[in-house]
């Protein structure tokens, strides 16, 4: 039986090739949508975009359109200003739904007591807010797949963090300090397993309406990773994905406590791990350390329809 998947995401480049996925190997029963990547107004509309490819009739609800505390920088410069490339698609005529994300989520929590797992593709406003108005969220969901942070300090925003966690530190730490256990899937292990781009170009080269879709929506993306002497793509939310969809394809984990770091001049937003149990806090985290590359990878080739 396919998994129940509530994905929280703000699309993104790298969050479309995870919903992508999502719906070849899941059931999603919604997206839930943050700002991050791009401002919410465009991450909403991408996400109604990749539902009019897919086919699909998945709800879309709008979330929150800042962080917590902070405002901060979002990605354009690396998704294009609207999130999917610059491509200037033909817009949905799919309107998100009037329920407010973190409102969603409670429902569909609640619909799926027991069955669904929560992916966190995007700064984690949304779910913190959640949390806030109900805690005894975490009760209802199996399994939280986080995204996020850099367990190292090997940061992709600042020299310390990981973007989804240093644009919304409060929230992060308000996720972090009440989920009992998550499955943490960090900046450093995606560097890690990059998907290679020879391999990605024939991916990308199939006759299929996903494949070319996303072979639009990444060129840029692909560019900005070339540019910058990387060997192969980094698709972060991809590879969380993959780990949340398939949880045998993680072959190495660490369980520790995992903190968010909020005042600090240089490690604002850095994930702060007790690597060698220090501290009193039990661990709340599983980290990802490795997965099997080729099972990731042929999740996402079948996803672009490049396998059966």
């Amino acid at each position: 039986m396919k998994p129940w998947l509530l994905i929280d995401t703000d699309p993104g480049v790298d969050d479309a090739l995870a919903i992508l996925m999502a719906h070849r190997h899941g059931r999603i029963a919604g997206l839930s949508i943050a700002a991050g990547n791009v401002g919410l107004d465009r991450t909403v509309a991408n996400a109604l975009k990749l539902c009019d490819v897919l086919g699909a009739d998945i709800p879309v609800f709008a979330g929150c359109p800042l962080p917590l505390v902070r405002a901060a920088a979002d990605a354009a410069h690396v998704h294009g200003a609207d999130g999917f490339g610059d491509t200037g698609y033909l817009p949905s005529r799919r309107i998100a739904a009037s329920e407010h994300a973190a409102l969603a989520m409670l429902r569909i929590s609640r619909e799926h007591a027991g069955e669904m797992t929560i992916v966190a593709l995007a700064p984690l406003t949304n779910l913190a807010l959640a949390l806030r108005l109900d805690p005894t969220l975490p009760q209802r969901v199996p399994r939280l797949v986080v995204m996020g942070g850099a367990v190292s300090g090997r940061g992709n925003t600042t020299l310390a963090a990981e973007f989804n966690v240093g644009f919304d530190p409060e929230a992060a730490a308000i996720v972090f300090g009440a989920w009992p256990r998550l499955e943490l899937v960090d900046w450093e292990l995606t560097v890690r397993h990059a998907l290679d781009f020879a391999r990605c170009e024939a991916w990308l080269a199939t006759d299929d309406p996903r494949a070319r879709f996303y072979a639009a929506i990444s060129r840029k993306v692909r560019s900005f990773s070339r540019a910058r002497g990387r060997t192969g793509l980094l698709a972060a939310d991809a590879l969380a994905m993959a780990v949340a969809l398939e949880p045998g394809l993680v072959t190495a984990g660490e369980e520790r406590h995992v903190a968010v770091e909020l005042d600090g001049t240089l490690t604002r937003g850095s994930t702060i791990v007790d690597w060698e149990r220090r501290g009193s806090a039990s661990a709340n985290a599983r980290i990802v350390m490795a997965v099997d590359q080729a099972r990731f990878e042929a999740l996402v080739a079948s996803a672009l329809g490049a396998i059966a």
